[in-house]
């Protein structure tokens, strides 16, 4: 016998790779890339000098022009994690690494 589907019954995408735990890797790829993609408008002052490069491990790893502006900003570490979560609204960095 055929079975017949409610409009109830259905997911949307959105909702499956949301809610579905098979899916909670690729959430955590979208989003380490989200924040690499937006560090340029959280920080548009640091265009020129630093770039972010990639997040593993809740890690972000800047690339930056030299070590002059390296050791500034590492001087100034905390105040760059807490800035990006904040923009998120979550803790989504721990810490930074330089390369």
């Amino acid at each position: 016998m055929a079975r017949y589907h409610t409009p109830l019954s259905f997911k949307t995408i959105e909702e499956i790779l949301n809610l579905e735990s098979e899916f909670s890797s690729l959430r955590e790829t979208v989003k380490n890339y989200e924040i690499v993609d937006k560090f340029e408008i959280i920080f548009p002052e640091l265009k020129l000098i630093a770039k972010a490069a990639k997040i593993e491990k809740q890690i972000l790893f800047l690339k930056v022009e030299n070590s002059v502006w390296k050791s500034e900003l590492n001087f100034r570490k905390n105040l760059v994690v807490d800035k990006v979560n904040k923009y998120f609204n979550e803790q989504v960095i721990k810490t930074i690494k330089f390369i």
